[in-house]
């Protein structure tokens, strides 16, 4: 068994926090870790844009992925959010609290 983290900048601390709720509520993730705000440096529509920006780690099951994307997807108010997911190891105990967490998809 394995699990995912999901990666998302939120453009202030209450949409992360916002995000972060909702998904544990609906038990799409189990948990999330809010890191603190970094400076990101894009290219958006043709501009380079400078913005401070709240990283919101989730974890969950590979399964619910597209799930958890949908909803931040609805809730993010960037029209293209950065949604990053990558598969992780972790200690066998850890994983099964994840699966025990969150529901099956």
């Amino acid at each position: 068994m394995h699990i995912i983290d999901i990666l998302v900048n939120c453009p202030t601390l209450e949409t992360a926090n916002e995000i972060s709720a909702a998904l544990i509520e609906q038990r799409l993730v189990a948990c999330s870790n809010l890191y603190a705000p970094i400076q990101s440096t894009y290219r958006w529509q043709g501009k380079l844009e400078y913005a401070q920006e709240h990283p919101l780690l989730m974890k969950t099951r590979p399964e619910l992925g597209d799930a958890v994307e949908a909803e931040v997807r609805r809730l993010h108010p960037y029209e293209v959010p950065s949604i990053l997911r990558t598969e992780v190891t972790a200690n066998a105990d850890y994983i099964a609290w994840v699966h025990a967490e969150t529901r099956a998809p």
